[in-house]
């Protein structure tokens, strides 16, 4: 899938809060609808099994509940996607990324394969049980960790034992830190805790720049592995780095190691990198003269950047929904040529599926800190919604997508929107605007009006577990209804003037 992913360390966002976000993109010409739901512990399975690895693994029996962003049709498996348990844990899973010839050849993936012939036959070859991958990350992992950490090591344990059958970024983070952890080849991993200051851009592309292998084979303070990964490297000449004599204690560069700088990635993964970079940090370097320190091509953008001030949940779902705003590249502009806005992948693409921002707030009770901001859609044309974590279901209109389209689900009637809006984008993007500066703000004051119904009820009387999920349910009824009416409102307003806009148009009226 080609995802975008951006990570905000605690020191890094303007509350406090650890941010993990990604945009959720289905393949070329595909359409994955998705849902929000939360799924309780009587419908956590206690024996799953993929559809794509074909593979069975037993689960333990005691799983928490948590929500999840699967597809609304389940052909292909659940694709659970990002959610937050029960212990204000949250996992969003996975960002493809690349790989090399290497890597593949010393630690190949786990493919399924079909049996051939006929059983007993002597060209029988039976069928081969695939490994796990982003389908099944989610649901095998979120229900059963209370830290970030730990989700990372249960994770990592699953792929030492089952293997993969592609190459993933996965991030999980609690009220103090986030955790990136990115597989390697089939069976191999490795896992980097973010710095508190910091955030992370990854566009589909193995992205750690710099590695501690000493920590990660020994305490564990800052990074992680599978357990034989220094061995594996060596064994394979994966190390390309050069001797430093000045610098003997050179960290080890996975990114060169175990990744790709492939033409293709040249045009569709590292200028989403350099576009996100350049907007939260502008003055960090000089993007745009004619010697630039980094260009759309290049490999060696930093995995993780300080900003030059705190990052919001708007700044965030901005860099996710650019389309290289101020660039030649962008295709809603006029200032390059036809072949510049349409040479590279945007980030805000026409095939999201959802995006989930996901924040755990340090500084809030455990019952109400976790809010998992939702939009469905293309991300230049759609708006969030938070959504309290601690409750035991979400609204219909986040909940109800099929694949029937109906303006009843708040995914479809984002894509009628955006499909809508697209061909007369600078007629019709000042309603969009409008439409997501209002229901952010009232995103903003749905969770200042609950944090203070909650504080009071606690002055007057412990509340009861139950007592909160409720008013945390009913908060989300509320700004889902709230958006829904925004949301048809503004369908109108956009049909309207797409079809003044239309070409069959003409100015002689008949009465």
């Amino acid at each position: 899938m080609g995802c975008t992913t951006i990570l905000v360390g605690k020191r890094a966002s303007y509350d406090g809060s650890p941010l993990v976000a990604r945009n959720e993109d289905s393949a070329n010409g595909e359409w994955n609808p998705k849902k929000i739901i939360v799924v309780p512990p009587a419908d956590q399975p206690r024996s799953y099994i993929s559809v794509i690895g074909h593979l069975t693994i037993e689960l333990p029996q005691d799983p928490m509940r948590y929500t999840a962003a699967p597809n609304a049709i389940p052909d292909e498996g659940i694709w659970g996607a990002a959610g937050i348990n029960a212990a204000n844990v949250a996992m969003s899973a996975t960002e493809t990324l690349t790989t090399n010839e290497r890597v593949l050849g010393a630690d190949p993936f786990v493919e399924y394969r079909p049996a051939h012939g006929r059983e007993g036959a002597a060209d029988y070859v039976p069928e081969k049980i695939g490994g796990i991958g982003e389908e099944d990350m989610l649901t095998i992992v979120l229900p059963y960790i209370h830290t970030a950490r730990e989700g990372v090591l249960r994770l990592g344990e699953l792929l030492e034992e089952y293997g993969t059958y592609e190459m993933n970024g996965i991030a999980f983070s609690d009220a103090d830190e986030i955790w990136w952890l990115e597989t390697v080849g089939g069976h191999h991993w490795i896992a980097r805790r973010v710095p508190d200051d910091q955030y992370v851009t990854m566009p589909n592309q193995l992205g750690i720049d710099s590695f501690d292998l000493d920590d990660a084979m020994g305490e564990g303070r800052e990074h992680l592995a599978s357990p034989d990964l220094a061995e594996f490297i060596h064994e394979n000449h994966l190390d390309l780095s050069l001797p430093d004599p000045d610098n003997p204690q050179e960290t080890f560069n996975p990114r060169e190691a175990f990744g790709s700088h492939s033409d293709s990635d040249h045009v569709y993964n590292t200028p989403r990198a350099w576009n996100m970079q350049r907007v939260l940090n502008p003055h960090a370097e000089d993007w745009d003269g004619p010697s630039p320190e980094h260009t759309r091509a290049s490999d060696d953008l930093p995995w993780g950047r300080v900003p030059e001030r705190r990052l919001t949940i708007e700044d965030v779902k901005y860099v996710l929904s650019l389309h290289y705003q101020g660039t030649v590249y962008d295709p809603y502009s006029s200032i390059g040529t036809e072949e510049q806005r349409h040479l590279l992948r945007p980030i805000g693409i026409n095939r999201h599926s959802q995006l989930s921002i996901l924040q755990v707030r340090p500084y809030k009770p455990e019952s109400s800190r976790a809010i998992q901001w939702v939009a469905f859609a293309s991300n230049p044309f759609n708006t969030l919604v938070p959504m309290f974590t601690n409750v035991e279901r979400t609204p219909e209109y986040l909940a109800n997508t099929t694949e029937r389209v109906t303006t009843d689900s708040l995914y479809w009637a984002s894509r009628i929107i955006a499909a809508l809006t697209d061909a007369h984008f600078n007629d019709i993007i000042p309603e969009i605007e409008r439409y997501q500066e209002k229901t952010l703000a009232a995103g903003h004051t749905l969770v200042k009006q609950t944090d203070a119904r909650l504080a009071q009820a606690a002055m007057e009387a412990f509340p009861e577990d139950d007592a909160v999920r409720r008013q945390l349910a009913d908060a989300n009824d509320d700004i889902a209804e709230f958006l829904r009416a925004e949301t048809d409102g503004l369908l109108g307003r956009v049909l309207e003037a797409a079809s003044n806009l239309m070409t069959n148009r003409f100015s002689r009226s008949d009465f």
